[in-house]
């Protein structure tokens, strides 16, 4: 049996566990979730949401990757076969959605990757060279450049992924994530010199209530849960790999943190630019891709912003994506034992760019498909994202409630030398015990009741 790898720093952890969890989920869709949910009500209740309910259920994902040293499939496996109860389905569960939410995801990678090469051809170009090529309407009526895109970042995917966890993920990110955050400085800065700022600003942190609906607990639900990367299996690998002296609780703070805070950032970097665009806020997942592009090749400087801003935007993705795929490879080498990891990725891989041929030609060929008004993407979105993830971080949490008993929680949660452990750790538990559950719970229901009034 190989030897399972492990971080080769604390440090190697934090910037994957961060990578992972601000992808796009952050830097693409939070913005355009936030504009159809009404703004500062939702940004309020995402932000409690995320530290009183997303952190203690990353922080128990971590602790059960830690202390069984296997991935999500394993580990429920033992965790029910403790508990004597079946429910080691919700880690199998887990890697299906990974491996489907990656296979739609490497779609919008792709068309980030597009973007990304059209302004860097446009500093060499005319504009006006580059303009018809930067419209989203032309690349979708191209379903098999799409297809070619996605495979691309699949392929850079599968190159990261194949070299382990310090010689690949971590070393890959060691490098990327300094990066990303001076360009999401660099691009902050720039959106808050625009005139739309102020307006943008009042529509954000004012809240308003009336403006919530009865499916924005479950959109903010599963949005924490997607940037977290909580329901996945992801943090329940990464914890696997953690070294015994790292401390989960802490480690998953301080992740909840800061995903929370680059998520407000990503609002405030995107919002002034699309509202001075289009001077609505973003509501559609394309809208972004519709009109920034248009907009920044025709501004002073636009040309330079836009190709730092598709570059941080296809960095977020790589390292999300990177994190998706780790959770199948891992747990193919840790359910068959005779699986080399090589070939356990590109076969994952593999899986992945079949799956993504339906997204890839769903606005070409498949474009005459649509489910209840709106494309397979946004489809694929809304039922991975809205209803499937919450309840497969569910019945992750419910696998470890049942398996693992108080004493083991407590022994993994406190740290001695840390009094503050001790005076949270009766919270942690509770909310796993109770809170979480009744908090999903209620938000599905509340938009099965959304789905009929609108």
């Amino acid at each position: 049996m190989m030897k399972r790898g492990s971080w080769r720093t604390r440090f190697g952890f934090y910037l994957l566990a961060i990578g992972s969890a601000c992808g796009l989920g952050n830097l693409w869709r939070f913005p355009y979730v936030v504009g159809e949910n009404g703004g500062g009500a939702f940004i309020l209740m995402y932000v409690f949401l995320s530290l009183a309910i997303g952190a203690p259920m990353l922080i128990a994902e971590l602790m059960m990757g830690k202390n069984s040293r296997r991935s999500v499939i394993v580990a429920t496996q033992q965790l029910s076969q403790k508990a004597g109860k079946g429910f080691r389905w919700a880690g199998r569960l887990a890697v299906i959605l990974s491996i489907v939410v990656l296979s739609y995801y490497a779609v919008i990678s792709g068309w980030v990757l597009h973007f990304m090469t059209q302004f860097l051809i446009s500093l060499f170009s005319p504009p006006e060279m580059v303009t018809a090529k930067t419209n989203l309407a032309a690349l979708m009526g191209n379903g098999w450049l799409q297809l070619m895109l996605a495979s691309a970042h699949l392929l850079i995917t599968v190159v990261v992924v194949v070299k382990g966890v310090q010689e690949g993920l971590e070393k890959f990110i060691s490098y990327t994530m300094p990066l990303f955050a001076i360009l999401v400085f660099v691009l902050v800065m720039r959106s808050f010199s625009l005139p739309s700022t102020p307006e943008v600003l009042r529509f954000l942190f004012y809240p308003d209530f009336s403006k919530l609906t009865w499916s924005s607990l479950n959109h903010a639900l599963g949005h924490v849960f997607f940037t977290l990367s909580v329901g996945f299996g992801t943090m329940v690998t990464f914890g696997s790999y953690m070294r015994e002296e790292d401390h989960a609780p802490t480690a998953g703070f301080r992740v909840t943190l800061v995903d929370t805070a680059i998520s407000l950032i990503a609002v405030v970097m995107i919002f002034p630019v699309a509202f001075q665009a289009t001077n609505v806020p973003l509501t559609d997942p394309a809208l972004m891709f519709e009109v920034l592009p248009r907009y920044l090749l025709g501004i002073r400087g636009g040309t330079l912003f836009g190709l730092a801003f598709f570059a941080c935007l296809y960095m977020a993705a790589l390292n999300a994506s990177i994190g998706l795929l780790e959770v199948v490879v891992s747990n193919w080498v840790d359910a068959q034992k005779t699986m080399e990891r090589g070939r356990a990725t590109w076969y994952s891989g593999l899986v992945a760019l079949v799956l993504t041929i339906l997204p890839a030609l769903s606005s070409s060929i498949f474009k005459e498909v649509r489910v209840a008004g709106r494309s397979v993407i946004e489809s694929l979105d809304s039922l991975l994202i809205n209803w499937a993830l919450p309840l497969v971080a569910l019945s992750i949490l419910i696998a470890y409630n049942i398996g693992t008993s108080e004493k083991e929680k407590e022994l993994s949660f406190i740290d001695k030398e840390k009094f503050v452990s001790y005076t949270m750790y009766p919270h942690w538990r509770f909310t796993l015990r109770w809170a979480a559950p009744a908090v999903i719970v209620l938000g599905l229901f509340m938009q099965v009741i959304g789905v009929f009034f609108k």
